[in-house]
Formats: C-alpha cells, structure tokens, sequence
C-alpha cells in the first residue's frame, strides 16, 4: 500500500491532524498515512487540537509522536511539508524536496503556520491560541479532499 507521509515541527498537531484527517476521508482508496516532526520533543498534545479531532470523529489519544528520520523518507511515495521551515530542512538534512500541504491541497505555496508564528501573544493569549488551533484542525480536514484529489500528481 502507498503511504503519504505528512511533516510538521512537533507531530502533535499540522501534521498529526493531516495524517488523522487523510485517514478518515481517503475512502477505499490504497493509501495510508503516517507523520512525523523534524524535532518531536516528548510534548503532551493541545486540549483544543484534540477535542476538535474528536468532534470530527477522530479520537488522536493514540498517536506517538515520532521524529522524521532517512528511512521514512525511503519508504513513502509522497512526503508533505506543512511549512516551509520543514521544507528547508527536509532539503539541507535529507537532500530532498518536498511539496507543501496547501501546494497539492490548494494550488499555493502558503505553509501551515504553527501558533507561534500565526499568534503574536500565543502564550499568553489563550483564546487567540485556541481560535488558531481549531482554525488549523478545520481547514486541514476541509482541504483534504483536494490534497486527495491532487495527490497523484505530486507522486515520485
């Protein structure tokens, strides 16, 4: 089966919501997802980012963060960057070039921005934080049908 890897920072929330997302709308479709952060420091998952998951019916309580490493990278026909920061160090670490999220889902070159660099004040503006998280969460699993539908075209 053929694996879409998606790649964020901390694989707790861009990418984590990108892999749960894609699983719950590829249909029968014979592909799989997995993710993964270039950093993935042990960190406990966002309240918000989880309880929207939920309330779109998909529980994350298992998830694992794991840290991208060369044999993922190997092992999948297509890996996503959520920002451009994981695509330059996809390029200087692993010598390869990535495609963004939104390039396949939207036809842009605009990354996922991660809270801290969409909210100013993110760690002490609770409520500018979480309106961010579950605005991220719902416009990953609303684009996803054009990330499905355009996949193909990004594949290796």
């Amino acid at each position: 089966m053929k694996t879409v890897l998606f790649i964020c920072t901390g694989n707790i929330f861009r990418s984590m919501t990108a892999e749960y997302a894609f699983r719950a709308q590829i249909n029968n479709l014979p592909f799989r997802s997995e993710s993964a952060g270039i950093e993935a420091k042990q960190q406990v998952m966002y309240p918000p980012v989880k309880n929207r998951l939920i309330e779109l019916g998909i529980d994350p309580s298992a998830h694992i963060q794991r840290k991208l490493t060369q044999d993922m990278l190997n092992q999948v026909v297509l890996p996503v960057a959520m920002g451009i920061d994981h695509q330059t160090f996809i390029r200087a670490t692993f010598n390869r070039d990535v495609p963004l999220f939104n390039r396949i889902a939207l036809g842009t070159d605009d990354p996922i921005k991660d809270t801290w660099e969409a909210v100013p004040d993110w760690n002490s503006d609770e409520n500018a934080r979480q309106t961010y998280a579950v605005y991220v969460v719902d416009t990953i699993w609303q684009v996803m049908p054009g990330f499905i539908q355009n996949m193909e075209n990004f594949m290796a």
